[in-house]
């Protein structure tokens, strides 16, 4: 367990050595491994081929130890303490091939974990991933991560509200990855990630801002979705599995939910594997609520909301969940909000402002 609970004006800094000697720069990253918390909760892909997937026997390895640690289990509750207003510099390490940390890696952590305003910064990897288990976060910024976002995987169940989400020019791949790829879809629990007030603020031409596969359950609401680069499509989705209709059975919602998701990119809809096609994703974010594909932002601050977007209808996202704030507004900030100041800290790529100052730097309470 861990016990780091900042404030808003002292908020806690997990960095690297070189960020303590002032020697860091904008493109500085990987100086070291990340902050990891394994639990006890439902995980699939179990490291033990007979093991039940989300019981007591169904453990997974860590990525990016190099002595095993696992975790794991059926204890829903349990609590790996708390992350509250923290950041997390220049993290993120490559082991090997798919043995990586980022910023923020979860594993089987319970309900009874507290996570409120992390901030990611410059991570060599992804800015967080999540790995089964429960994750219920208000408050999320993630900047400058050098492969994807927001990753989740086998069988987390996510609620994240408050996300702002920015790339730095041509350095990233997608903004969101849900990722149950890996040949064994159909274990439960199943991963369902939603998210709510999400500003996401795409700058490498790629192919994608939002990739969702693997039988995925996802819900993306009262979100913004900006393609700065003007080269990379908005939404992909991957695999027949990820847009069937529900089954109780499998743990499986059905198709992605889009409601009040609004669309900044040159391309909104790509085709992906295995047969779903654009027009099919296009289908999905049709049949959605109160869905834009024809947004124009006037975001100030990189994330601050605008004249555009203070116009854009709302979805009621307790209707998903009642861990969300029925907030009135779309985006991650209104623009007299205040909710990302004070714990966070500026960069080329943003500027929160009113804050603990530069990332390269530290701050002096």
């Amino acid at each position: 367990t861990i016990n780091a609970g900042g404030t808003s004006a002292r908020p806690i800094v997990f960095t690297s050595g070189d960020n303590v000697l002032g020697i860091n720069n904008e493109n500085s990253s990987g100086q070291w491994g990340g902050v990891v918390l394994g639990g006890r909760a439902p995980v699939t892909d179990c490291i033990a081929p007979a093991a039940t997937p989300g019981s007591v026997n169904c453990e997974r390895q860590v990525e990016g130890a190099a002595q095993p640690a696992v975790f794991g289990g059926a204890t829903a509750n349990d609590s790996s303490g708390r992350l509250e207003f923290v950041q997390i510099r220049y993290s993120g390490f490559v082991l090997s091939g798919d043995n990586e940390l980022q910023a923020l890696t979860t594993g089987g952590t319970g309900t009874g974990t507290v996570f409120n305003n992390v901030m990611s910064y410059n991570s060599s990897d992804d800015g967080v991933e999540f790995f089964g288990g429960f994750v219920d976060m208000k408050g999320l910024v993630v900047v400058g991560a050098e492969d994807d976002s927001i990753d989740t995987d086998t069988g987390v169940k996510a609620n994240l509200q408050y996300v702002v989400a920015v790339q730095r020019n041509e350095v990233g791949d997608t903004i969101i990855e849900a990722d149950s790829n890996n040949g064994l879809q159909d274990q439960t629990p199943r991963q369902n990630t939603r998210i709510s007030n999400a500003t996401f603020i795409q700058r490498k031409t790629d192919d994608q801002v939002v990739r969702i596969r693997g039988g995925t359950d996802y819900a993306l609401v009262n979100t913004l979705i900006v393609d700065a680069s003007q080269g990379t499509a908005c939404l992909r989705i991957d695999l027949p599995e990820t847009i069937r209709a529900a089954n109780g059975g499998l743990d499986d919602v059905g198709a992605p939910i889009f409601n009040s998701l609004n669309l900044d990119c040159a391309t909104d809809f790509r085709d992906g594997s295995s047969g779903v096609t654009a027009a099919q994703t296009q289908g999905i974010f049709d049949a959605g609520t109160n869905n834009n594909a024809g947004y124009v932002n006037s975001l100030t601050m990189t994330y601050k909301n605008g004249a555009n977007e203070d116009a854009l209808a709302v979805f009621d996202p307790t209707a998903l969940s009642m861990f969300f704030d029925n907030a009135g507004f779309v985006g991650a900030a209104r623009a007299n909000d205040t909710r990302f100041e004070g714990w966070t800290c500026d960069s080329a790529a943003i500027t929160f402002g009113n804050n603990v100052g530069s990332c390269s730097s530290l701050p002096v309470y």
